[in-house]
């Protein structure tokens, strides 16, 4: 009771680890079987990554912190077996109470996805080309609909992006009327993209692994398509305060928010 085994292929891997989204989808799912309460449904959810969790197989132990009538608290541990860290997440469940509606934030105006370029397409001729991803070649393609390319160098740059992605094995629920809330947890997971949209080409090569992922869960995606609205708000002492709005049509999906790091792939 409370533990569970899974495994993940290299399909989700982003340099070199699994995309830190889907290791939380997996904690979630483990964390609704746990609940077993088809009336409580995922409304926020908060991840530590302690510790690397690589491909492969995975335990997962699940913990109910506390279980209410309409409110339950649970945590779980994803690591791989014989390591003591991995990825901490607490969520809460809830069911649907009396209250007020509305929404402040605004879906950017953009193309529909199938006028923006993809991930997948080609750069142009003379820009370096390298080896896609996992994740973005097989997993999750992603279309830019605000912003600029990485290669292209302009005078006045905004921490400002916008990206439609698409399952390539979308996960239906419901015989196809709406995409599982754990997998708009892992797109929402793609945001140090904004602080690439500030800082442009760099001589250092970086990455932005991250240190939390905090999401909160606002409404349905009938999908297929999600479009992402990812601002950078701050960076400094080799750290990044980063935000996305996910968004279907005017529902807004989900808001999500994470500190990332800066690493530099040259070593430093």
């Amino acid at each position: 009771e409370g533990r569970y085994h899974a495994f993940i292929d290299g399909s989700w891997n982003l340099r070199p680890l699994p995309q830190g989204g889907v290791i939380a989808a997996v904690a979630l799912r483990a964390m609704s079987d746990a609940l077993d309460d088809p009336t409580q449904r995922l409304r926020t959810m908060h991840t530590l990554f302690v510790g690397q969790v690589a491909d492969g197989e995975l335990d997962i132990e699940v913990d109910i912190l506390r279980r209410g009538r309409s409110m339950t608290h649970v945590r779980a541990h994803v690591h791989n077996p014989g390591s003591s860290n991995g990825h901490v997440t607490t969520a809460v469940f809830g069911a649907t109470r009396e209250g007020f509606e509305f929404t402040e934030l605004r879906r950017p105006l953009v193309p529909p996805p199938e006028e923006c370029p993809s991930f997948r397409d080609p750069p142009p001729p003379g820009v370096p080309q390298f080896p896609p991803n996992p994740f973005w070649a097989t997993r999750v393609e992603g279309r830019g609909a605000l912003g600029v390319a990485p290669w292209e160098d302009v005078e006045v740059r905004t921490a400002e992006q916008a990206t439609w992605y698409r399952f390539d094995d979308p996960p239906w629920l419901d015989g196809g009327e709406c995409i599982d809330p754990f997998a708009i947890v892992l797109l929402a997971d793609t945001m140090p993209g904004a602080i690439g949209q500030r800082l442009g080409p760099t001589e250092r090569p970086w990455f932005g692994p991250s240190v939390d992922l905090t999401v909160h869960l606002c409404g349905d995606c009938h999908g297929p398509w999600v479009l992402g609205h990812n601002t950078a708000r701050w960076a400094g002492d080799g750290y990044a305060s980063v935000d996305m709005a996910l968004w279907d049509g005017d529902t807004l999906v989900a808001y999500a928010t994470q500190i990332s790091f800066f690493t530099f792939l040259d070593g430093g």
